[in-house]
């Protein structure tokens, strides 16, 4: 018998990653579209897009909106995660 051929990542992916791809832009026409692009998760947004020409992308995008710091901080400030860190390594 014949090993099974592995399925091309682009016939498995390629559309799930499309949808993403347009909630991308749709998410970025609001917040234009709305004023609010000078939060700093949508600045941090625009700086893990650039984060997409780089190899090792995931592991990129994911670093550039965590925390880089190492000190505790005493409590915290927010009840939940906001998703970015909002300050400047």
């Amino acid at each position: 018998m014949k090993p099974a051929k592995p399925q091309n990542p682009v016939d498995l992916y390629f559309m799930d990653a499309r949808s993403k791809l347009i909630d991308i832009a749709a998410f970025m026409d609001r917040v234009e579209r709305d004023g609010a692009t000078g939060d700093f998760r949508y600045q941090a947004f625009l700086q893990a897009l650039q984060e997409l020409g780089k190899g090792d992308r995931a592991t990129s995008v994911l670093l550039s909106l965590s925390d880089p710091t190492t000190e505790l901080i005493p409590a915290a400030t927010t009840k939940a995660a906001c998703g970015a860190w909002p300050g400047h390594a």
